[in-house]
């Protein structure tokens, strides 16, 4: 089995590598601000490239994602594959797929859903937006760490729809914060919400998941609120380039906005249901 480079070791990073190293397979890391315990990291990116010719990136945002690849840049070579799997905006993954076609080596757009046990674990699923024989070819790699993989087209497809699905789960949080805030203020709690929930149509395993945290207050992060309002931001950025106003994602992104304002961004995001705190309080 080759060696697979991974950049970027932020919750999702980290599970990854550790569980494709539990699989017994070689794993060479690097991360922005430098960490040890790991068998083998590396001093630069392109290091990574030295040694693997298959780099996948976990990185946090379009700016990590532009200072981290020009940094591997001058050792990519034709035989590189690159698989980012980073939640970036639209712009920025053509942006890397053109400078990759022009040294020669391959970009893969393949955004993920799933959080940190799922990554623990090897259970995410991937969005990939890339050419069927490219496909063929990686698939064994993104085996590694997924349960299923969406083939979705051209580069740039897994972009749009790993975006327009975060703008959904973002909405979907708020709306359950808003029914367990006034669920709780009528004396009833997120158990009763949830069996209610199961009888109807409106179930889903994100509130399955959520709602029992957030009933407690427990916001150890999964998928931290900043990264989610980034995520926002940038589904923003897609809708106004086809001239296009969707009101659900500003507000709630402006939401998300003064929650990281307020000292939350590193909490997880199921933390919208915190902004009712003080309403319930005074009742």
């Amino acid at each position: 089995m080759q060696t697979i480079g991974i950049l970027g070791l932020g919750i999702i990073g980290t599970g990854i590598a550790k569980h494709i190293e539990q699989l017994g397979h070689s794993v060479i890391v690097w991360n922005r601000t430098p960490q040890s315990g790991w068998n083998h990291y590396a001093d630069t990116p392109g290091d990574v490239a030295q040694q693997s010719k298959i780099i996948a990136l976990y990185l946090k945002d379009r700016n990590a994602c532009l200072e981290v690849f020009n940094q591997l840049k001058p050792a990519l070579t034709p035989e590189h594959t690159i698989i980012n799997h980073s939640t970036i905006d639209l712009a920025t993954c053509m942006k890397l797929a053109q400078e990759c076609q022009a040294i020669g080596c391959t970009y893969v757009d393949a955004p993920f859903t799933g959080s940190k046990n799922p990554a623990a674990q090897g259970q995410l699923v991937y969005y990939v937006g890339t050419d069927e024989t490219t496909l063929a070819r990686i698939k064994p790699i993104l085996e590694l760490s997924s349960k299923a993989i969406v083939p979705t087209g051209p580069i740039g497809s897994a972009t749009v729809l790993k975006l327009v699905t975060n703008m959904i789960s973002a909405s979907m949080v708020q709306v359950l914060s808003e029914a367990l805030a006034i669920t709780n203020a009528y004396g009833m709690d997120a158990d009763l919400l949830l069996e209610a929930m199961e009888n109807n149509v409106v179930i889903s395993p994100l509130a399955k998941f959520k709602l029992p945290f957030m009933q407690e207050k427990d916001f150890g992060t999964h998928f931290s609120l900043d990264n989610m309002r980034k995520d926002g931001t940038y589904a923003l950025e897609l809708a106004a380039d086809k001239g296009i106003i969707p009101p659900s994602c500003q507000l709630v992104s402006s939401i998300m906005t003064r929650l990281c304002a307020e000292g939350k961004a590193d909490w997880d995001f199921s933390c919208l249901a915190s902004q009712f705190e003080e309403q319930n309080k005074s009742l």
